[in-house]
């Protein structure tokens, strides 16, 4: 191909490559073994084994697990803390929390940052943004010098207040970089400029800790590539929904913290645009886990509140995923009140499910379903061979046997508890949202996504399943479709009816003027920059905003007020209109768009397909005569009546009796579940 885009994802198994000819919209795909010691390796192999010229690509877009890997694991390089005096313990103590409120033995992990490196200097800002002290600065230069000594890879800097005033944090910052110039400082006031002390310095501190390692690996990804003929910038996919480059990344390293669960959501959202759906319900079904996401009218659901470890939150905005323990390898058990249960316990990919022959004699979801003969035994066009005798043993033994069932019936049961724990997940992120499952489609993806999809779609009434052409890397294809994104805000903690709007209009100008000169730096054009602007506000009295979106130009706080209310009534069901309002955040998406490639399009010719043959599956306790088809030989315009099971090289598709399914001019197989 002369003139490609290239979207790569790593991921803990396997690193997909995602190939799109810009002339045709042709897309092809890669997967390969990841390499966890050095995941470029994956990277650099994927593109050799997919014959790729690097000279000859427009676009190269990464989606990495390598911040969140660092954080998981710990594997991170010494890195120190400075606060204000008094206040070494604050992201220690956090918010004195626990996740699991009744567990007396189990204790929140300890801070990324350990006591020893979290030294302190005077200094102090009211509550106002007045400096009551400045910064010591012969107590800053001894820390510095301490720090240097200590050999410390990075420093994170939190001051109390400092989000009112960053002038003591930044002359913090003169000071560490002139006793060590090459070691990166993350300032709180800069990396999350917004009240709450825990929250910002523990932002901070992620991005710290993660800073060295993160740079590093795009620093030998982009020379990589520049070696190979890749002239263009190198975009990193953040969790915000965007992408980031390289020179952004030295500066909020923390935003590629989840980088790979964010590239599902954004193809699902794509997905679903293309399809005619701008409500859509990303459900990403792999071995081990499930991702759930929700885009209402055609965006995706933001959210603020989210970690990698609990008691650590990371408050750059990113796209709202649900991650539960429910995948293909899911155990089923017996719990100590006799209750069938399902995960989050996995078979994992070794020993793997029971079919997989390597000793695993637990029953997985994938042994039920293979038993019911949704699942055929063999796989990836052959080069994988289910053994249907060891997942009977395996449901027979873990399920049927204890609870006096059928085989078929236990292999249902298993089935039903794993869809009723992933349903449970759509619904706390679509009902409990205020979000009706029936306005939305259901975009299923990943290994088992399509295999499960119609079933949780008829358990929440909604009314279609979109199933892309290549469920398994799915994910990296939502590399490809995304821009450059980057996420600015500015405390504004005021009452409503004591505010001017033109304070806030100039608020909004200051922060887009900051916006624009990034994207500049960046080389987007002045014509591919997108500045959208929103607020956040809060009944009086409480903590937790609700965001609204702000108009170009604001001359009324009144309407902001009334949107408020708005969502407020959306979201809980009820709103107060009587009650103060109080302003807490302003903020401005700022986008700069990358030309895309349009997917390819093929002609559609209403027709009913040959069967490649015929197999007994089981539905609601019956056996049906079910009709088999191989996805690559289904053209646009087909129509299959359930119940039909597709199977293909990444994923297998069940189409329940009852249900319809039709192949789109994309390639899309569109299930209507007739609720």
């Amino acid at each position: 191909m002369s003139s490609t885009r290239v979207a790569v994802d790593v991921g803990g198994t396997f690193t997909d490559i995602c190939i799109m000819d810009e002339a045709t919209g042709a897309i092809r795909i890669e997967k390969i073994a990841s390499t966890p010691d050095d995941p470029m390796k994956a990277v650099m192999d994927g593109v050799d084994i997919a014959g790729i010229d690097l000279a000859g690509v427009t676009m190269f877009s990464h989606g990495t697990t390598v911040a969140t890997n660092a954080l998981i694991t710990r594997n991170l390089p010494r890195t120190a803390m400075v606060t204000t005096e008094g206040f070494r313990d604050v992201v220690e103590i956090r918010r004195a929390t626990k996740e699991d409120l009744w567990d007396t033995y189990k204790d929140v992990a300890k801070p990324y940052i350990p006591r020893r490196d979290r030294l302190t200097v005077r200094e102090r800002v009211d509550a106002e943004g007045n400096i009551l002290e400045h910064l010591d600065e012969d107590g800053a230069r001894r820390v510095a010098e301490v720090l240097k000594k200590r050999g410390v890879k990075s420093i994170a800097v939190g001051f109390m207040n400092s989000y009112l005033n960053p002038e003591n944090e930044r002359r913090m910052r003169t000071i560490l970089q002139e006793v060590m110039p090459d070691v990166p400082v993350s300032l709180s006031a800069e990396i999350m400029p917004e009240i709450f002390e825990h929250e910002r310095f523990s932002t901070a501190m992620a991005n710290a800790v993660v800073s060295p390692v993160v740079v590093n690996y795009v620093s030998r990804l982009g020379e990589k590539l520049e070696e190979g003929g890749y002239t263009r910038e190198l975009l990193l996919l953040h969790t915000g929904g965007g992408v980031m480059t390289p020179h952004a990344v030295r500066d909020f390293a923390a935003r590629l913290a989840g980088s790979g669960i964010a590239a599902g959501a954004i193809a699902s959202r794509f997905i679903g645009n293309l399809c005619g759906f701008p409500n859509t319900i990303g459900f990403d079904m792999g071995g081990t886990s499930t991702d759930v996401s929700v885009s209402y009218q055609g965006e995706p659901r933001i959210t603020k509140d989210w970690h990698i470890e609990y008691g650590y939150p990371i408050r750059f905005p990113s796209i709202e995923v649900l991650t539960i323990g429910a995948g293909g390898g899911s155990l089923a058990w017996q719990d100590e009140g006799g209750a069938l249960r399902n995960g989050p316990q996995s078979a994992g990919a070794f020993p793997g499910p029971a079919c997989y022959k390597n000793g695993n004699e637990v029953a997985t979801n994938t042994d039920a379903n293979v038993v019911l003969g949704r699942l055929g035994t063999s796989l990836a066009g052959g080069k994988v061979m289910l053994d249907a005798g060891l997942a009977e043993d395996a449901v027979r033994r873990t399920v049927a046997e204890p609870f006096g069932m059928e085989l078929h019936e236990a292999a249902e049961a298993i089935v039903r508890v794993a869809n009723a724990n992933m349903a449970n997940a759509v619904r706390l992120l679509s009902i409990s949202r205020g979000y009706d499952p029936r306005d939305f489609a259901l975009c299923a993806f990943g290994g088992a996504g399509a295999l499960h999809g119609a079933a949780i779609a008829r358990e929440l009434s909604i009314p279609t399943v979109i199933v892309p052409p290549s469920p398994g890397v799915t994910s990296a294809l939502g590399c490809l479709l995304v821009d450059i994104q980057h996420d600015f805000s500015d405390s504004f903690m005021r009452r409503a009816d004591d505010t001017d709007p033109a304070d806030i209009e100039a608020l909004f100008q200051r922060i887009e003027g900051e916006a624009r000169a990034q994207l500049d730096r960046e080389g987007v054009e002045p014509d591919n920059m997108v500045l959208s602007r929103t607020v956040e506000m809060m009944y009086q009295g409480q903590w937790r905003s609700l965001q609204v979106d702000a108009p170009a130009k604001v001359t009324d706080v009144a309407d902001l007020v009334d949107a408020f209310h708005s969502e407020h009534e959306r979201e809980y069901n009820f709103s107060r209109k009587d009650a103060g309002v109080s302003f807490f955040r302003v903020a401005v998406k700022a986008v700069g768009i990358v030309p895309k490639a349009d997917l390819q399009k093929h002609p559609e010719r209403a027709h009913s397909p040959d069967p490649v043959g015929r197999r007994q599956v089981w539905f609601d306790g019956q056996a049906h005569d079910a009709a088999l088809y191989q996805r690559e030989t289904l053209e646009a315009g087909a129509q299959i009546e359930g119940p039909a099971i597709i199977e293909q090289l990444d994923s297998t598709t069940v189409v329940p009796p009852g249900m319809s399914a039709a192949v789109d001019a994309h390639m899309n197989i569109r299930i209507e579940t007739k609720v």
